[in-house]
């Protein structure tokens, strides 16, 4: 009897620790892009709840419904969002437009820009240090394969690139300082603070952790692909779980001087209960 007992208690808890697994497995957050090449199923991630929240809000509202995918590059991404793409005249530079505010970056070391991936577009850094993000458009990678040593010479540029984003962030606090002393001809006195701020830029440098490639996040740009120069500049929000073959095909398409398709591509954007 005691043996029954334990037994019965065992399958009941399996079968009720199975059902959470299954629970647990199918509560991710699901959006689905329709186009006229197929649709595309989208995994919004938890780690970033601000972008989910909004991206859900905006699809549930139909704002996305319309819409054109108004930049592509193959080998890249592509890129849709843009709330003045509604009905745009053919020719017309898109990109400009937003739901009238921005979301603060979610950056996550594990979540990155691998082949698939959806992430959040944005303003440049010398109007954006923040690294704010579009409150409405977004890209998701195509991306290609890089070799080990294309990623570390990506490695070097990026920790360039974040010395030279640290040199300007001094410059434009001390902008005006600086243009009053060359307005007034002091040009050695400007040369020394110009000197200055170079060593207070190098100081913060040098208390940063170099940035690298981890040994994981190679294996998949060297294998399955992505673009790695974009890792923590974008916040990346989601991924895609089916329709890899869509995006290849939007990528496809010919497109004019400012990467804009030449045929309309338009996306209605559903959640997917």
């Amino acid at each position: 009897m005691k043996q029954i007992v334990t037994f019965f208690l065992f399958t009941t808890l399996f079968f009720s620790f199975s059902c959470g697994q299954a629970e647990k497995k199918n509560s991710d957050t699901l959006v689905k892009i329709e186009t006229e090449f197929g649709d595309v199923l989208i995994k919004l991630y938890d780690k970033t709840p601000l972008h989910r929240d909004n991206f859900l809000k905006l699809a549930k509202e139909g704002f996305y419904d319309g819409l054109l995918f108004h930049r592509v590059i193959k080998g890249f991404m592509v890129q849709g969002g843009d709330p003045e793409s509604k009905d745009a005249e053919p020719n017309i530079r898109l990109g400009g437009g937003d739901p009238g505010y921005t979301i603060p970056a979610e950056f996550d070391s594990t979540l990155f820009h691998k082949r698939g991936a959806l992430a959040a577009a944005r303003q440049g850094d010398q109007q954006n240090p923040e690294k704010r993000s579009s409150g409405s458009q977004f890209y998701i990678v195509q991306g290609r394969t890089f070799s080990t040593d294309e990623l570390d010479e990506m490695t070097n540029k990026m920790n360039i690139q974040r010395a030279q984003s640290v040199l300007r962030k001094h410059f434009i606090k001390h902008q005006e300082e600086l243009n009053k002393l060359r307005s007034e001809g002091k040009e050695e006195e400007f040369q020394l603070r110009m000197a200055e701020l170079r060593e207070l830029a190098d100081a913060e440098i040098s208390k940063l952790p170099p940035l690298k490639i981890s040994d994981k996040k190679k294996e998949i740009y060297t294998t399955i692909g992505g673009y790695p120069s974009l890792d923590d500049n974008y916040t990346v929000f989601g991924e895609v779980v089916e329709g890899l073959d869509v995006i290849d095909q939007i990528a496809a398409v010919e497109t004019d001087q400012y990467d804009r398709p030449l045929t309309n591509l338009k996306m209605k954007v559903k959640v997917v209960d």
